[in-house]
C-alpha cells in the first residue's frame, strides 16, 4: 500500500518560499516518506500547486483528488495534465470528479446534466486528444456533450516522452463508480466511504464494469482518501476528533451522499444534517457524530496504532492510503504512520 499525503485546499501565501509554503511543505512530504501528495479544488486552482511541487520534489507522485471536470471542458483539461506529465518527468495524476449541481450551475456557471454520461464522455474525449497528440491522428470528438474536431499544429505538443496520465475518477453512487471501470485507469474513493461500504457496494461495481468492458485484468488503482484521527496527547486526540466529526457532519449533509449512511442503517442522519447547515448550525452539526458513527468513517488511534488499523482496515481493498488529517498532523507522527504502513507493506 502506498502512503500519500493531503496537500488539501488551503495552500495560502507563499507557494515557493520558507516554513509553512507550499514548497516546505512538499520537501517535508517526501522526506518523511510519504510516495506521493493530492491537492484538491477548494480556494485556489488543483493544477497550479503541483506545477510548484514539480520544481521543489523529485520522487512524489503528484495528483489532483480532485479536479472539477465540468468545470472545464476537455481540452483545457488534457492540456494541463499534459504540461504537468512534462514537469514531473511522468509522475502526475489526473484525478477528476464531478461535483454536484448547484456548484457546477451556479459557482461554476457552466451545464450539469446525466453527470455519469457526461464523465464518461469526458474521459473519452481526453483519451482521443492525447491520442491525436501522440500519434498525429485527426482529432474526432463528437459528442453528445463535447466537440472537439480542429487540431492544426500550432496548438498540437506532440507525443509526451512521458505518455499519458493516468485518469483517476471520484465516485461515490454506483453509477460515476461504475463509469471509472468502464473508462478510467483507477478510482479515488470519496473520504464519506466507510469500509463496509466500499467492499459491499463501490469496489463490487467496479469489478463489474471492468469486466463487461473487458477491462479486468488491465492496470486499476483504488486509492482511498481516509479520515484518521490521532494525536500525541489528550489534548491533540480531542481536538483530531473534533476536527473530523466536523468534516463528517459536512459530508453528511450532502444529499448525493446518503446512500453511505443509509447502508449502516443511518438514512435519517442526513435530513437532520442538511436542515441544519442551511441554519448555520456547524457546531450543532458536529454534535450529532457520535463515536460509533467516528469510529465507522475514521481510524481513531494512538500514533504507533494507526499504520497497524489502517492495514487491518482497508489491506485488499486499496493500492494507495492518503492521511486525510483536516487538523494539524505533526510531521514526526505522520512520518511514523507512513514508516509503519510502508513496513506492514514490506512484511506482505
Amino acid at each position: 500500500m502506498l502512503v500519500d499525503g493531503d496537500l488539501g485546499g488551503t495552500v495560502d501565501g507563499d507557494w515557493t518560499g520558507g516554513t509553512g509554503s507550499l514548497a516546505q511543505r512538499v520537501r517535508t512530504a517526501e522526506a518523511a516518506g510519504f510516495d506521493g501528495v493530492w491537492t484538491t479544488e477548494m480556494k485556489h486552482d488543483p493544477f497550479l500547486p503541483l506545477a510548484v511541487a514539480t520544481q521543489h520534489t523529485s520522487r512524489l507522485d503528484l495528483g489532483t483528488g480532485i479536479a472539477v471536470a465540468f468545470a472545464r471542458n476537455p481540452m483545457t483539461v488534457a492540456v494541463a495534465a499534459n504540461d504537468l506529465q512534462t514537469l514531473s518527468a511522468g509522475r502526475f495524476t489526473l484525478g477528476l470528479g464531478s461535483q454536484i449541481r448547484p456548484h457546477i450551475e451556479r459557482r461554476f456557471g457552466m451545464p450539469w446534466s446525466a453527470p455519469a454520461d457526461r464523465m464518461r464522455e469526458f474521459i473519452q474525449a481526453l483519451d482521443r486528444i492525447w491520442n491525436s497528440w501522440a500519434t498525429g491522428e485527426p482529432l474526432h470528438v463528437d459528442g453528445r456533450f463535447y466537440r472537439h474536431t480542429l487540431m492544426t499544429p500550432m496548438f498540437d505538443p506532440g507525443p509526451n516522452a512521458y505518455g499519458r496520465p493516468p485518469v483517476l475518477l471520484a465516485a461515490v453512487g454506483a453509477r460515476m463508480a461504475a463509469v471509472a471501470g468502464e473508462v478510467a485507469d483507477g478510482l479515488l474513493v470519496h473520504g464519506f466511504t466507510s469500509e463496509r461500504y466500499l467492499r459491499d457496494v463501490t469496489l463490487p461495481v467496479v469489478d463489474g464494469a471492468r469486466a463487461a468492458a473487458g477491462r479486468a485484468t488491465s492496470p486499476f488503482t483504488v486509492s482511498y482518501p481516509g479520515l484518521v484521527v490521532t494525536g500525541r496527547d489528550a489534548d491533540e486526540m480531542r481536538c483530531a476528533a473534533a476536527a473530523v466529526r466536523k468534516q463528517l457532519a459536512f459530508y453528511g449533509s450532502t444529499p448525493a451522499y446518503r446512500p453511505v449512511l443509509e447502508h449502516h442503517g443511518w438514512g435519517d442522519l442526513q435530513p437532520e444534517l442538511q436542515q441544519l447547515s442551511r441554519q448555520g448550525r456547524w457546531d450543532d452539526m458536529a454534535g450529532l457524530i457520535d463515536d460509533e458513527l467516528l469510529d465507522t468513517f475514521a481510524v481513531v488511534a494512538e500514533p504507533d496504532h494507526v499504520g497497524a488499523a489502517i492495514s487491518a482496515r482497508f489491506g485488499g481493498a486499496v493500492d494507495r492510503f492518503t492521511l486525510y488529517t483536516p487538523y494539524g498532523l505533526h510531521p514526526s507522527v505522520a512520518a511514523q504512520i507512513v514508516a509503519d504502513l510502508h513496513a506492514a507493506a514490506a512484511g506482505n
